[in-house]
């Protein structure tokens, strides 16, 4: 038999943590596998290590009969290969259309021309998309994303499909179609393997072979006939569990609720009438009315993004409605009204409980901020540790649990204060059969124990049976309304799911604009001979180009990104050149003439007629000294001692204390200076009165050869250019990088042909663009709006900016190898970067005085090569043969950053 997948001894571990437990696995050829077990049973590991996104620990990883462990052979794979990675779209980008997306995933595998056009064209078709390919990809339904998302997956025709949980989250409809719409390519493709895996285990029932997973391991891999014929069980769900080890076994029909005995004499517990949420122009809840009794479970029953979670947290004050009123236990919704908060206990989608903490501690801090007493808070702790099976991790951290335990933390936090209204979203989500059932249990115990009213949201349509009422919800909409009982009767459905499957069509069929096609209309077209003689993908830097295409078209329509990445630099160059002046002019001084003579009165006419003093009323006194500099009213004071005239007639050296505010070095530095040329230029003064010749056989006059006007702005603004070019490149490129992995696009790259460095160039080449434009926009400023002139070649200049852009972006991209998050990206790149560029760079401080390790820090970093080239073509009228070692300088930290940055890239997840 021929296997498309063979796994001999697979284990994989995240630090502590067992993923994969010596898997040994052989899956057939040309059928759809099935893979199944709740989240974190190791399903997507294995995937990942299948299609080579991740790096093997241990084992070995057959697939379509070769090795892919090896670098060579998964980039030859890759053609026949196609996965689309957990999370609905995370291999789409959200401002490309359609058509885009599916053509930048064509272009990653070398189609070209008019077969890749064909290609696109017939997937959109099969898929009914086609009259939306204008349309970008944020902007679809939840159904559609996971349409276009597997166009992507298929547009190279590959040979083996593999597909991580792709229906999670999405209605009932769009999940029905879409396993037709797979079966149907599979048909036309004829040798085509699908390999799925899902946490709706009765989705495996239609696939051809079933693998089933727990705990890291292998529970069986057989005929999904064979597995549902061995012990004669019903559904695929009765059998996964019997496979479960004893102490994870339970039999759902164990779970009973008696009827629910509503007294309408009794006020309501949560009304809502006419609520509506609108985010922008996006409308998430649209008129949703609803009202639930004391007791009762009520359920939310939806895909993701229908606006089930914004309904509950519009209940518990944490959202404001648009329009409409909200009441919980009698009251108007008010996020200030305290105590009805207090009996309100809501559980968060995703973990909310403090992961630092213990599992105790994290119930401990619970009962604290709500204000429970200490005795009370101890036995309500105990209860819930007994009541939850708590007590033997209640010295364990959350991180350390399983999800199941994790869960039951949450919903002990949740009623730990005895609150009248439970309030839960999607409490379930991922969770194994078993853990599920035991949640279960403790919300029927809850309500009809305890009379607490349960408000619950679910994409399960089992737990949704469970409710005493549910609400049908869709794009923000209520579709329905009743037991779950009276859904299926209304549509004469043999169970909810198709109760919900026709409302839905009902629901799609009213909006023509937005309605997609019954899977009847699917038609999958065969695929076009691909041409003899196809165009190169490796060649004439094709795949620098897809990337550079598809960066390009994101960054133009991200308004934010363009914003800061064209003007970004002009402020920064503009304010600083500005802002920053080293021109010291107007010092204020005062004067204590003690002498009040000719001499001594000639001398402060001196300070007064200089262009750097501005002379303040005298003081009279000594004491007056010290307080009119620390008052700062004066920078300077001049104290002139009596007799100072007397002395200077006599050719004595009269002494003359001057007082400078020394808090700021670098201005009492200048002042200084300045005070000694006054000096000299009234003791030559006073020399000359004399019968004697005293002069010189020469005469010392300073002048400036670059800056004769000595006027600092035309240092500052080319440092600033520096400084502008350095930064804000660099600090875009890396987010560039970064969002990719926030957003899971990076697979695109983990699953492609593509190298590392034609993906680090191509994201690249859009920034250097735009910040070239921004590069002559600076420099027009500096000229006609600032006033600096350009003395050298502005050619010259250009060809440096343009490689200084180069090292600048490459610098960024080798920041962003080692984050993972935006807002680390952007503080490592700006620290790295300002550090070096402003005081390493000459902007501050010549880097001909800077020795040891600060002159070798000037020239391991860019800025100061191109400060050179900056100050050279700016202000000393330098052209290319003076800026040839700065340019070789550049592109070698071009050249070094993107080595090393390519280096740490990694192709692979560990």
């Amino acid at each position: 038999m021929e296997f498309s997948v063979s796994i001999r001894n697979l284990v994989h571990n995240y630090g502590k943590t067992k993923a994969l437990r010596g898997i040994d696995l052989d899956l057939p050829s040309n059928c759809t596998i099935g893979l199944i077990g709740p989240d974190g049973v190791g399903k997507s590991t294995l995937l990942s290590l299948i299609v080579g996104v991740k790096k093997i620990q241990n084992g070995s990883v057959q697939v379509l009969g070769r090795d892919i462990s090896k670098g060579s052979v998964r980039d030859e794979l890759s053609h026949d290969i196609a996965f689309m990675p957990q999370g609905l779209g995370h291999n789409l980008y959200p401002t490309l259309s359609i058509y885009e997306n599916i053509d930048f995933h064509a272009r990653l595998y070398g189609l070209r021309g008019k077969y890749k056009h064909q290609r696109i064209v017939q997937l959109m078709q099969a898929t009914n998309l086609a009259s939306f390919s204008d349309r970008p990809a944020g902007k679809l339904s939840g159904g559609m994303k996971q349409k276009l998302s597997l166009c992507c997956a298929l547009v190279h025709s590959p040979k083996l499909l593999v597909l991580d949980e792709p229906t999670t989250g999405v209605d009932p409809l769009s999940r029905q179609q879409f396993w037709e719409l797979v079966e149907n390519i599979r048909s036309n493709s004829g040798d085509m393997t699908v390999l799925v895996s899902t946490a709706y285990i009765d989705e495996a029932e239609q696939f051809e072979y079933l693998v089933a997973m727990d705990d890291g391991q292998v529970l069986v891999a057989e005929k999904t006939a064979d597995v549902l014929a061995d012990g004669g069980y019903s559904t695929l769900e009765e059998k996964y569990i019997s496979l479960l080890p004893p102490e994870k076994q339970t039999n759902p029909d164990r779970i009973q609720k008696s009827p629910l005995q509503i007294d309408l004499k009794e006020p309501l517990v949560m009304e809502a009438k006419d609520l509506t949420k609108k985010f922008g122009n996006f409308t998430a809840v649209n008129d949703v009315d609803f009202e639930i009794h004391k007791g009762e479970i009520f359920g939310f029953l939806g895909a993701n993004g229908c606006g089930k979670s914004t309904t509950m947290k519009m209940l518990t004050g944490l959202v404001e409605p648009t329009s409409g009123t909200a009441y919980l236990l009698g009251h108007e919704i008010d996020p200030n009204d305290i105590s009805t908060r207090k009996r309100v206990g809501y559980m968060s989608q995703s973990f909310s409980l403090y992961e630092e903490l213990t599992v105790h501690e994290n119930l401990l801090l619970h009962a604290r901020l709500y204000e429970m007493g200490s005795k009370e808070g101890k036995k309500a702790i105990e209860q819930a540790l007994r009541d939850y099976q708590l007590s033997e991790v209640a010295n364990t951290k959350p991180s350390d649990l399983p999800l199941g335990i994790r869960q039951r933390l949450q919903l002990a936090a949740a009623i730990l204060h005895s609150p009248d209204v439970l309030i839960l979203d999607e409490p379930t989500s991922g969770v194994d059969p078993a853990a599920r059932d035991m949640f279960w249990e403790q919300l029927i115990h809850l309500s009809r124990d305890k009379q607490m009213t349960i408000f619950v949201s679910t994409h399960f349509m089992n737990e949704a049976e469970r409710c005493d009422r549910i609400s049908l919800m869709n794009q923000g909409e209520v579709l329905a309304m009743g037991t779950p009982q009276e859904l299926i009767d209304s549509k004469g459905a043999e169970n909810l799911e198709q109760a919900f499957i026709q409302y839905l069509i009902e629901a799609q069929a009213s909006n023509e604009k937005d309605s997609v096609a019954h899977s009847e209309d699917f038609e999958m077209i065969a695929a076009p001979e691909k041409p003899k003689k196809s165009f190169n993908p490796y060649g004439a830097f094709s795949l620098i180009q897809t990337f550079a295409i598809r960066e390009g078209k994101e960054l133009l329509r991200d308004k934010i990104r363009l914003f800061f990445a064209v003007f970004g630099p002009i402020f920064l160059m503009v304010g600083a050149s500005l802002g920053i002046s080293f021109d010291i002019h107007d010092i204020k001084f005062s004067v204590l003439d003690q002498d009040r003579t000719t001499e001594s009165r000639a001398l402060v006419e001196r300070f007064e007629g200089s262009p750097y003093f501005i002379n303040i009323p005298e003081i009279s006194n000594i004491s007056q000294v010290q307080e009119v500099i620390k008052a700062g009213k004066a920078r300077l004071v001049i104290n002139i001692s009596e007799g100072f005239g007397q002395q200077l007639l006599r050719g004595e050296r009269p002494e003359i204390n001057f007082v400078i505010d020394g808090a700021v070095p670098f201005f009492a530095s200048n002042i200084r200076g300045y005070i000694e040329g006054i000096l000299n230029d009234y003791v030559q003064e006073r020399l000359s009165t004399l019968p004697i010749d005293l002069s010189l056989p020469f005469n010392i006059e300073p002048r400036y050869v670059y800056n004769q006007d000595f006027k600092s702005i035309y240092s500052i603004t080319p440092g600033m250019i520096m400084m502008a070019l350095m930064m804000v490149p660099a600090v875009m490129t890396a987010l560039g990088v970064v969002r990719e992995k926030e957003i899971g696009s990076i697979m695109n790259l983990y699953g492609s042909p593509a190298s590392k460095l034609e993906f680090l160039i191509g994201k690249q080449l859009p920034y250097v663009t735009v910040s070239f434009v921004s590069f002559f926009v600076m420099v027009a400023l500096a000229y006609f709006v600032l006033g600096v002139p350009i003395r050298g070649n502005l050619f010259a200049m250009a060809l440096g900016a343009l490689l200084m852009i180069f090292a600048s972006t490459s610098f960024g991209l080798l920041v962003s190898c080692f984050m993972s998050s935006q807002v680390a990206a952007i503080f490592a790149t700006a620290i790295l970067g300002l550090i070096p560029s402003l005081n390493y760079s000459g902007l501050l401080f010549p880097v001909s005085n800077l020795t040891g390790a600060a002159a070798i820090v000037a020239r391991a970093f860019p800025t100061s090569w191109y400060q050179l080239i900056s100050i050279g073509a700016f202000t000393k009228g330098l052209s290319f043969s003076h800026f040839i070692l700065p340019y070789l300088a550049l592109m070698g930290f071009t050249t070094v950053y993107l080595t090393v940055a390519s280096l740490f890239l990694k192709k692979q997840e560990k």
